[in-house]
């Protein structure tokens, strides 16, 4: 399984702002440090808004931050809310499925086992989890601001 770009930005976004629990970010800060596209980013910013993930403030001294804490974002939400499907294969999707074997394919359920417990490791992380390694990372993206204790 591939997670789409959408959903690999939303998951850095997150990261980045985490590292900064005492400012705001803006899109472009953040583009520029993962050398990634400010447009993506902006519709990335809106689905994170839209489900609570993050605060946005506009006009001149606005930006973007956490919407609460990292102990409180789960992974597996954050995936549910930004991946479009979770169609494996063909046969996952009964409106378009083609396949003459689905039906009796024992491997479909094999597959969605596996998607599940994909799912169920996401869902055992929070953004927490995934920011203990903040000093490094604040220094790989070049990051200014640090961690509340």
């Amino acid at each position: 399984m591939q997670l789409t770009l959408y959903t690999d930005y939303s998951l850095r976004v997150l990261l980045y702002l985490g590292l900064l629990p005492e400012r705001t970010a803006t899109i472009t800060e953040i583009a520029e440090a993962y050398g990634i596209s400010r447009n993506h980013l902006v519709k990335v910013v809106h689905n994170l808004s839209i489900h609570d993930f993050i605060q946005t403030t506009r006009g001149r001294g606005g930006g973007i931050c956490l919407a609460r804490a990292p102990e409180e974002i789960n992974i597996g939400d954050v995936v549910r809310h930004t991946e479009v499907n979770f169609d494996l294969v063909e046969c996952f999707n009964r409106s378009q499925n083609t396949c003459p074997i689905a039906v009796a394919c024992i491997l479909k359920g094999a597959l969605y086992e596996a998607q599940r417990a994909f799912m169920a490791v996401l869902d055992k992380s929070t953004l927490a989890d995934v920011l203990e390694n903040a000093d490094w990372l604040r220094k790989t993206l070049r990051v200014e601001g640090e961690l509340a204790s």
